[in-house]
């Protein structure tokens, strides 16, 4: 297993090497410097989004959904609107949307992780969420991530997942720390008494089952550091900015409302959130004892001979299928009675 490593990291270096790009080598040596600063792994836990495989894009599993949902059927509902609205505004063929509708029935009654439609595969796909941690805590945001092009503190822009459309490709050359990083996680298995027996067997047999790791797309997101350690705050935003004007929000708007804040929080959050807007580019904001910090996101999906690795027996659902869209006919006719 040494050797195999060994071989792989070379071939990994000589590829960056003959690519012979400047920037890859900053990005490179910036993801040097944050392994050494945030040498552990913060695990998360399961996330799940939805892939296809549709013959007319190529043979490749790719990303439908992004991967960011906690539970399985929450992906196993935005499969069921993914579907309907296909049978709403992509076709005119009644023989077609009678099957697409046909798998939206299935998804409304029963927990199914797959379907094929007109000759399309979809699955709910199962990965994992994770933050790199060092003594100071969850990794920011590196110099090197993509930060958006006129970022804006007051228009709300509408930025598609970089999921969507990921081609799910365990040889995909991401760099040499990325690489070594997929190497390292082929055998990562759940481990310790805080996970039950069950969910620790299903994991090592996912290493078996499913055995070559992809990196998703980097994403940003907000932790909470208090008295009882980091939680993360919010969902998961596609570049540092968005993730930052995330927080600023949450801390003007979203949380005195929700939780019903008193003046005098009112005024701290107001206070703290003018300070970390003002500062441009800031990854901390404090009030009070309570620190709030814009953290990187990495997260990995499973492969196995058959395509991404599907929900495990032991990934825990809060609710199951229900019916989320009115009918409708073949002909497209909708009843909203």
């Amino acid at each position: 297993m040494v050797n195999d490593w060994k071989r792989q990291l070379d071939a990994l270096h000589a590829g960056l090497v003959r690519r012979d790009d400047p920037a890859a080598w900053v990005t490179e040596a910036d993801a040097v410097d944050a392994s050494l600063r945030y040498p552990h792994i913060a695990l998360r836990g399961p996330v799940f989004g939805v892939a296809v495989r549709d013959p007319a894009a190529g043979p490749e599993w790719r990303l439908l959904k992004r991967v960011s949902d906690g539970m399985p059927q929450q992906a196993r509902d935005s499969l069921n609107s993914y579907l309907w609205f296909k049978a709403k505004d992509d076709t005119e063929d009644p023989g077609a949307r009678r099957e697409l509708l046909a798998a939206v029935s299935v998804l409304e009654r029963e927990p199914v992780d797959e379907l094929e439609v007109l000759g399309v595969r979809y699955r709910v796909a199962r990965g994992e969420e994770f933050a790199r941690s060092g003594d100071d805590g969850l990794e920011p945001p590196r110099p090197t991530d993509v930060e958006p092009v006129g970022a804006s503190w007051s228009v709300r822009r509408d930025v598609p997942s970089p999921d969507e459309g990921f081609v799910l490709d365990a040889g995909r050359e991401d760099g040499l720390i990325a690489g070594a990083m997929k190497l390292a996680l082929r055998d990562f298995a759940y481990t310790g008494p805080r996970f039950p027996a069950k969910v620790r067997a299903e994991s090592v047999r996912a290493t078996r089952t499913h055995p070559h790791v992809v990196l998703l797309p980097v994403g940003f997101g907000v932790a909470e550091r208090n008295e009882h350690g980091w939680r993360p705050r919010g969902a998961l935003m596609p570049t540092p900015h968005d993730a930052r004007r995330m927080l600023y929000d949450a801390m003007t708007e979203t949380w005195p409302l929700v939780h019903e804040f008193s003046e005098d929080e009112k005024a701290a959050y107001a206070k703290a959130a003018k300070r970390f807007r003002a500062a441009g580019r800031a990854d901390e904001a404090r009030v009070g004892d309570t620190l709030y910090r814009i953290c990187r996101i990495e997260r990995m999906v499973r492969l196995g001979p058959d395509g991404p690795e599907p929900p495990r027996p032991s990934d825990h659902d809060e609710y199951g299928p229900m019916k989320m869209h009115p009918t409708m006919d073949a002909d497209g006719t909708i009843h909203y009675s």
